[in-house]
């Protein structure tokens, strides 16, 4: 389906395909499945596109936890919603991967077997109800912060995905951030069950962003080639000079000793990317259990995708 006008470029050097790629990326021209890429950047592209649609895919789990117990009516509406919404978004991302040539069932088959990965923040179990405000506010504000940037991405197809994804995520921090203003404004027991979830939050949505930049193998390739407008430390900065004040607006304390205002940007400490590593490796609180979920999930939705075949095959015949 996808190699539509590629037979004529097979013909030229390889040497000219990549000059006339790289030209079309720095006129900031949109890089199209149909077009001549590097083989690099189309594993690149892959990967990344991959690892964000499982991030979508196991994201639900988190907040899916407390679909049953929200506290009201209201609630339970505004998080199956939201929950709805990161499915959709695994099956935008899922549609953009296959364009580079993968199949879903062998992205979704890399998922459980766990040889891809995912964000590290949902390996982290959610305690209490505050930890949905938390969970919108910080680490949905951290996947806004790191993915309005990808809409001017290089490769089309991402790009345009993104758009709408970005357009729900910010509905997803503001339900958050309103979350923890009801539960800071509240009684003091609730006002200490958001600080709590703060506390557990605040460092892994800092490590979102990815290893600092000098740790970081593909922060010089996807910048060349625009996959990635910001570096991993830049977004981070962003993240956490937006944040500081929100925090303050609410009367929390961020659990950071160093943080300090230098006039210009909010300087803060360091993670704890030996933990991030671990996480990242599956041995963090809750790795097992959510890729449990999800092959538990994949197995009990086996009969509806053989309908699904079986349906589409019948009416082909």
């Amino acid at each position: 389906m996808y190699t539509q006008g590629l037979d004529q470029a097979d013909a030229l050097p390889d040497e000219e395909l990549s000059e006339r790629f790289e030209a079309k990326v720095a006129a900031e021209e949109k890089v199209e499945p149909t077009d001549w890429m590097p083989a690099a950047y189309r594993t690149l592209l892959t990967r990344q596109i991959a690892q964000h649609a499982h991030s979508e895919i196991v994201g639900m789990l988190p907040e899916g936890n407390w679909i049953s117990r929200a506290p009201s009516l209201r609630r339970k509406g505004i998080l199956l919603a939201k929950v709805q919404d990161e499915a959709g978004h695994g099956l935008y991302l899922y549609s953009a991967a296959e364009t580079l040539g993968v199949t879903r069932d062998e992205l979704v088959d890399q998922l459980l077997s766990g040889k891809a990965k995912y964000s590290s923040i949902f390996n982290y179990p959610t305690l209490t109800w505050a930890d949905c405000g938390a969970i919108g506010w910080l680490v949905d504000g951290a996947a806004i912060m790191n993915q309005v940037p990808l809409c001017r991405c290089s490769y089309g197809p991402y790009a345009r995905a993104m758009v709408r994804i970005c357009r729900e995520e910010s509905f997803h921090q503001r339900q958050g951030f309103e979350i923890m203003t009801v539960l800071a404004q509240g009684s003091p027991e609730q006002k200490a069950m958001a600080q709590e979830s703060l506390d557990r939050w605040w460092w892994p949505a800092l490590m979102m962003f990815g290893p600092p930049d000098g740790e970081s193998v593909h922060n010089d390739r996807s910048m060349r080639w625009k996959v990635k407008r910001f570096t991993n430390d830049e977004l981070r900065q962003k993240f956490v000079d937006m944040t500081v004040p929100q925090a303050h607006f609410l009367g929390l304390t961020l659990p950071d000793p160093e943080l300090s205002f230098d006039g210009e940007h909010w300087t803060f400490g360091e993670p704890d990317w030996a933990e991030f590593k671990r996480v990242l490796a599956g041995d963090g609180p809750c790795n097992k259990e959510r890729l449990a979920a999800r092959r538990d999930a994949h197995a009990d939705g086996a009969w509806v995708r053989e309908a699904a075949l079986a349906h589409a095959e019948k009416k082909r015949g």
